[in-house]
């Protein structure tokens, strides 16, 4: 590696210490829900807890116990890493039914056909909630007198703009990252990203005690790209357009036998940001309308999957930039397809969408409208949350306040709720935008 070199792996295992995080006092003052109050799941043992018991052989001088070699316990652990989709692992040895990662723990009762076949969204982001809630916060969902107003509706804004590393990310990264098995965790990690995901990675590689590289676009944020400097992982420029740099990112992995993390086409990821879903109906009791910001999709996939399979009469609203609408204009062409993006406000969700990525068939089923919005558009609405709500928000977190503005006629007397997903913007931008 030329740019940086990468130490060994420590051998303590990050994933055993069950300490709580260090930013606890932070959660508590945004989570308002006691353990009791988790959406019931099927109970899932973590491989952080998991414990071989020491194997039985008999002797001629009679029977001793006896602990497994390493290399005997590895070559098990390898043999249980298996895909959701494959059959239960058999009981051995009259030990209690390990839980391979990567997973279901059942075969779902799904009647879906086609890319979605077997795939379970409700079970995938409740046990994305299980594992990494004690790494996130719950942001809040605050009312908003002035869009109510202005919509003749009830609006509330889901500040993921406050989310710890600054945008909604974590979650789909931390769950991914948490979801590895023992043998993965030790390989150099590699991942892509516009900026949020980045500084993510970075922070759950750290927090988690791993290594990794990132790939960013060249037209990364000042904003982004020094809240990931801050962390000891290795940075590298590559391409014009997110996709290729994904592209890259994923053969340079491939090549060097490291492991890559998508940015959202990945199950994983996609249960981790749908826990914001999960969060929602803790805080809202009715729900009538969701507006979410659409880069790659895993956003809006994992909490229209969610939310959806509990309450379909739920609409979902993706939010786009006129200027880089990748996802709304391969919904309408039935395919994934190539554009050219022109350059926007709206960073973190530029760019294109990976062949045969998951979330546009999530969002195909799922999401049942698009708005576009232009670049004056994102430009006022950045301002109309600075006024209005004494916040900073990037431009991405305000497509969802933009769309809402130019729309909203349609959304008289419903509860509506915009997805705010991100925070940071360069004080270049913020000075134009202000000026």
């Amino acid at each position: 590696m030329k740019e940086k070199d990468i130490s060994e792996y420590s051998q303590n295992d990050p994933f055993e210490n069950e300490e709580r995080d260090p930013l606890d006092h932070d959660k508590k003052c945004f989570s308002d829900h006691d353990e009791d109050d988790l959406p019931e799941h099927e109970e899932e043992v973590e491989y952080e807890e998991e414990e071989h018991e020491d194997i039985e052989v008999e002797k001629a001088e009679g029977e001793v116990e006896e602990k497994e070699e390493p290399e005997e316990e590895e070559e098990r652990e390898e043999a249980e890493e298996v895909e959701y989709e494959e059959e239960e692992v058999e009981e051995v040895q009259g030990q209690e039914q390990l839980q391979p990662q990567g997973r279901l723990e059942e075969e779902p009762e799904s009647e879906e056909e086609g890319p979605l076949a077997g795939i379970d969204l409700k079970k995938e982001v409740g046990r994305a909630e299980r594992r990494i809630r004690k790494y996130i916060r719950q942001t809040p969902l605050e009312y908003s007198p002035f869009f109510s107003q202005e919509g003749n509706c009830e609006v509330h804004l889901k500040l993921e703009n406050i989310q710890l590393t600054g945008s909604f990310k974590l979650r789909g990264t931390m769950n991914k990252l948490l979801s590895l098995s023992k043998k993965e965790r030790k390989s150099i990690l590699v991942t892509a990203s516009s900026g949020n995901h980045g500084v993510a990675f970075a922070y759950a590689l750290k927090k988690l005690g791993l290594k990794g590289i990132i790939y960013l676009p060249g037209y990364t944020s000042k904003a982004k790209l020094d809240s990931i400097k801050y962390y000891d992982v290795v940075l590298k420029m590559f391409g014009t357009d997110c996709v290729k740099t994904e592209i890259h990112a994923r053969e340079e992995a491939e090549k060097n036998d490291f492991l890559y993390i998508p940015p959202y086409n990945d199950l994983k990821i996609i249960g981790g940001q749908g826990t914001v879903g999960i969060e929602l109906k803790r805080q809202l009791e009715q729900i009538d309308v969701v507006l979410v910001p659409v880069g790659g999709g895993g956003l809006i996939s994992g909490i229209a999957g969610y939310l959806k399979s509990l309450d379909e009469n739920i609409e979902i609203v993706g939010c786009q930039p006129l200027n880089s609408a990748v996802m709304a204009e391969s919904i309408e062409a039935g395919e994934i397809i190539e554009m050219e993006s022109q350059p926007t406000l709206s960073d973190g969700s530029a760019g294109g969408i990976e062949k045969g990525s998951i979330t546009f068939d999530i969002c195909q089923k799922y999401v049942n409208d698009f708005i576009l919005v232009s670049e004056e558009e994102i430009r006022e609405a950045i301002k109309l949350v600075l006024e209005k709500h004494s916040m900073l928000i990037e431009g991405a977190g305000a497509l969802t306040v933009a769309s809402f503005m130019k729309a909203k006629d349609s959304f008289k007397g419903k509860n509506v709720v915009l997805v705010i997903s991100g925070a940071k913007i360069s004080m270049d931008i913020l000075k134009e935008i202000l000026s």
